[in-house]
């Protein structure tokens, strides 16, 4: 029975244990020779003493031992094993006293209260060694006494696979979560209730090795910590042989700790054979998988390595030959394999052209310059994405959230552009349209192009046509002309990778126009949905559909957009951003923005809103951000160098390497190394200094981190170390004074740096408000455009748009000479002449509104009038003056003052009607910040302020007229104040 024991246990063994067996053997012989020899350790060739077989579970070490028992067989094991320590001892230490008591023996049966040792991996089966490390320095104290006291046993319990209390997912850093820091009724509810009595056979640090006994059921708890148990001893009535034989077969296992723990807890041996004969069945399987994956991997290596030899024969025999033709067949099927892929949604026409050229690239010369081309041009055209289209996306929901993350305010363009998407969902495509976005530079333009290609699900292309003179660019140029490229289209395409890219043109009112033909009549082609269809470009000269392709278009001004490309564009205006929706910007999108740029932490630094304000009434008043952005970066740029200067680093820490040289130095020169030099102005706590031996070796490098003067001088003369030179080291001169040099240097360049660590680094805010923002940006660039609380006589405020937005500006008029036939006027102010022609009709209108209105009146008929727009640097022209420089006139020839807080705009005929002007919104922006209430416009821009966003129109009083006689009785109430004499 014996032998057939020991034959079934030999078959599970698995080659790799075979090996582990004679360290093993050493390990335990170490821990004291512990074991006897059994029936079953002979039948397995296990030499006598106890020598062991090792585990295979990572992370963990189980010998095999014999000499343990669930029954009364287990207390004489040890008895004997006890003995024979004690003579060992004896025998090793003769000089011991002969008259020394041996302590007494205590039985495993007799242990009925234990302490609980939580085992993380596997559980520990009687008969077999584990060593294993304790982590709770209460608990290994515990162990240590118990065993200097013999009672060397303590109770082997496994943990349960709770995700809460699993060591191998809980970090040290939460020690909350992990196993080691449980006590008493936590740690005990997460341990399995049957384990195994273990002896403690030895401790080395915190290593402790456990031998197995006998099996064992929790009953109760007696102490917390260390968690302390009473147990009760599972025992069964059968042979030996063959619980230990199911036992070794569950406890080499590397399968899943809870079947080795299901084993653990069978009593009933012949269900405990039929658990560990299904473990070793799938230990066996396992091991047969890995071999069937190790031999198809091998094989195909094999293979791999057999074809490129051959490859490489077939590539000699060629060359021996004459054959060689590497270059052109490497480069066909470079050819061939990318449009292969392709080849279904590739128009035949293309196909057609790329297996001509093909042939004829295998024609030509490698050294030709016609190969080149040849070569160059079939690498564009497989290149390029033929029938490979992204899927748009039609949500107009994801595309409002994409628009309001990206930007801030511009309500009418994002409707617009939310319209644009739904007609393309109901239609399901986006084309036929092409967009042209308009406004300042700056107000966003570019980006809002970006938000929609994201939001479509396009990939998105910019380029630039502002000074763009060659047709080239656009058509792409000749095959024959010497580097030769295609046209910006073609590069597009193969940038992106899809046929319906969203291609952003941008300043496409700076078209320029050279000798080499028109680029806008180029863009009429590339743009027109009749004709981009077959887009033909001069490089590949083979159609291409555009047709798939959105484009959008920005510019600053309309009126410089030739008229046909104008006609193709759907025009989308944007107008610029009023000072609330400026402010938001700032807050929520620049100042983080630049803030993360310059590294500075939140903490650091404080903005006032205040001094936004001032900022953009001040330094900004555009109708885009871009020059805002620009302000705020040198705010925080001044403010990055305050920091610096007080000694704030937001660098990670760096540590102190120190080099210490061995005791006996060849050389006696040091070099010592402080990195960063140049920032030593600004370390405080972050300190790196590396001390390097250059003639002597080194015994160790230590990484220290010091952050106190104490802590210094602790590392460089620990307790019992005089900074003093002894006897010895004053015998030996070239080793003093090697030491003394070094330890000096190193002392000095430690307490300077040290030093200027221990600084003081408490640093106040950076607050930036109105008071102090020229500190930052220096003098403010605008002065209030509004000089009046309320305007004098002559004096009217009118409204004016230009490529930065809106502005307010004053028409003066003033009587120069008073006389009979004197009536004339003069116009100064640098102004175009529009507004000349605008001043004279005012002048003649006039003349018979103040007949109708004061008919004694001949103020026109004998004053010289001098009208001036001020700013006279500032070039003016427009027609949307007419109507202020008629009230301008009325004002100074009746004497009265125009109501206050007004201001307008308008052309006026010389019968008396207004015509309609542009630029509403911006004139708007710029009347609120002037602080204008009252606003006259014309009645047929009713529609164009309707349209503005709430918050534009918000606290504003407006007019809107037809003819000029609505805009007399707005200007001048009855309760006006004449001019005194």
């Amino acid at each position: 029975m014996l032998r057939a024991a020991a034959a079934t246990t030999a078959g599970f063994l698995p080659p790799r244990l075979a090996a582990e067996t004679a360290p093993a053997a050493r390990v335990v012989a170490a821990a004291g020779a512990e074991v006897r020899s059994s029936p079953l350790l002979r039948a397995l060739g296990v030499p006598r003493g106890g020598a062991g077989i090792g585990s295979a579970t990572p992370g963990r070490r189980m010998y095999f031992a014999s000499g343990s028992d669930s029954s009364g067989s287990a207390a004489d094991s040890d008895s004997e094993a006890s003995s024979a320590a004690g003579a060992g001892e004896e025998e090793s230490e003769g000089n011991r006293s002969s008259s020394a008591v041996a302590p007494a023996i205590i039985r495993p049966e007799d242990c009925h209260t234990v302490i609980a040792l939580p085992l993380p991996h596997q559980p520990l089966f009687p008969g077999f060694f584990m060593a294993m490390s304790v982590k709770d320095p209460k608990l290994l104290k515990a162990l240590v006494e118990n065993h200097k006291r013999s009672f060397p046993y303590a109770g082997a319990f496994l943990v349960k696979n709770e995700e809460d209390t699993d060591s191998n997912t809980v970090t040290r850093s939460d020690p909350k979560k992990s196993i080691h820091g449980l006590k008493g009724k936590e740690l005990l509810k997460h341990l399995h209730e049957i384990g195994t009595l273990a002896k403690i056979t030895s401790i080395q640090g915190d290593q402790v090795l456990l031998l197995g006994h006998c099996r064992l059921r929790i009953t109760e708890m007696v102490e917390e910590d260390p968690l302390t148990v009473k147990v009760d001893h599972l025992k069964h009535m059968v042979d030996f042989n063959y619980q230990r034989l199911a036992d070794f077969g569950a406890a080499i296992s590397v399968t899943n700790k809870l079947l080795c723990q299901g084993v653990l807890e069978e009593l009933d041996v012949s269900k405990r054979l039929m658990l560990t004969l299904e473990l070793v069945k799938r230990e066996l399987e396992i091991t047969k998988l890995q071999q069937s994956i190790a031999k198809t991997i091998e094989e195909k290596i094999t293979g791999e390595q057999r074809r490129y030899l051959l490859n490489e024969q077939l590539k000699a025999i060629k060359k021996e030959l004459g054959l060689e033709t590497d270059d052109k067949t490497a480069l066909s099927e470079k050819f061939r394999k990318r449009i292969e892929s392709r080849k279904e949604k590739c128009p035949s026409h293309i196909l057609q052209v790329i297996e001509e050229e093909l042939t004829k690239l295998q024609l030509l010369e490698a050294s030709s310059s016609e190969f080149s081309v040849t070569s160059n041009y079939l690498d564009w055209l497989t290149v390029l994405p033929w029938g490979d289209y992204s899927d748009e996306n039609f949500d107009v929901l994801r595309a409002q959230r994409i628009l309001d993350e990206d930007h801030y305010g511009l309500t009418d363009v994002k409707e617009r552009i939310l319209e644009f998407i739904a007609v393309g969902k109901l239609r399901g495509s986006s084309q036929g349209k092409i967009i042209c976005l308009c406004g300042p530079p700056g107000v966003g333009k570019t980006s809002i192009g970006r938000s929609v290609a994201r939001a479509l699900n396009r990939k998105f292309y910019r380029f630039s046509v502002g000074g763009l003179s060659d047709i080239a660019e656009i058509k792409g140029h000749r095959r024959t002309y010497v580097g030769a490229m295609p046209g910006k289209m073609v590069q597009c395409l193969k940038s992106v990778g899809t046929s319906n890219p969203l291609v952003l043109i941008d300043e496409i009112d700076k078209l320029g126009r050279g000798y080499s033909g028109d680029p806008a009549n180029a863009l009429l082609e590339l743009l027109d949905p009749e004709q981009n269809a077959n887009f033909l470009d001069h490089y590949l000269d083979v159609p291409i559909d555009l047709s798939k392709v959105l484009f959008v278009c920005t510019a600053n001004v309309i009126e410089m957009i030739p008229g046909p490309l104008l006609d193709r564009m759907e025009i989308i205006t944007i107008a610029g951003y009023i000072t609330d929706e400026k402010m938001h910007i700032a807050r929520d999108y620049l100042e983080k923005n630049t803030r993360e740029a310059c590294g500075i932490m939140p903490e650091q630094v404080e903005v006032t809103d205040s001094a936004l304000l001032a900022l953009i009434e001040n330094y900004c008043r555009e109708a885009g951000v871009r020059n805002l952005q620009k302000q705020i970066e040198k705010v925080y740029r001044k403010i990055a160098l305050q920091l610096v200067r007080q000694g704030v680093s937001n660098e990670p820490a760096r540590e102190i390497t120190l080099v210490e040289p061995s005791e006996q130095p060849t050389g006696v020169s040091i070099a010592t190394e402080v990195e960063n030099k140049s920032q030593r102005d600004s370390l405080a706590e972050d300190v790196s200094v590396h001390v390097i031996p250059t003639d002597f070796s080194c015994e160790k490098i230590n990484v220290v981190s010091l952050t106190t003067k104490s802590e210094v001088d602790h590392y460089e003369h620990p307790k019992g170390v005089s900074k003093e030179t002894s006897a010895d080291d004053k015998a030996t001169p070239t080793n003093t004074s090697g030491k003394m040099e070094a330890n000096e240097h190193t002392e000095e360049v430690m307490e300077a740096l040290v030093d200027e660590a221990l600084v003081d680094k408490t640093v106040e805010k950076v607050v930036v408000d109105a008071s102090n923002l020229d500190n930052f940006v220096g003098k403010a660039v605008f002065q209030p455009e509004r000089i009046y609380d309320q305007t004098p006589v002559g004096v009217v405020m009118g409204l004016a748009w230009n490529a930065m937005g809106g502005s307010t500006l004053y028409i003066e008029t003033a009587k120069v000479e008073d006389g009979e036939k004197k009536g004339a006027l003069v116009v100064t102010g640098q102004l175009g002449d529009v507004m000349k022609e605008s001043a004279q009709i005012a002048h003649t209108i006039c003349r018979s509104i103040l007949h109708e209105k004061e008919p004694n009146n001949t103020f026109f008929t004998k004053s010289k009038l001098h009208l001036h727009v001020p700013a006279g640097a500032t070039p003016k022209d427009g027609p949307s003056a007419g109507c202020t420089m008629v009230t301008s006139m009325l004002s100074l020839a009746m004497g009265k003052l125009v109501k206050k807080d007004l201001a307008m705009t308008g052309e006026v005929t010389l019968t008396g009607r207004i015509l309609p002007i542009g630029g509403v919104k911006e004139k708007t922006i710029a009347a609120r910040r002037s602080g204008i209430k009252t606003i006259i416009f014309p009645a047929a821009n009713r529609r164009d302020f309707d349209e503005l966003a709430p918050n534009v129109k918000e606290g504003l009083e407006v007019h809107f007229v037809d003819k000029y006689s609505e805009i007399y009785d707005l200007a001048f109430p009855s309760d006006s104040q004449a001019l005194a004499s």
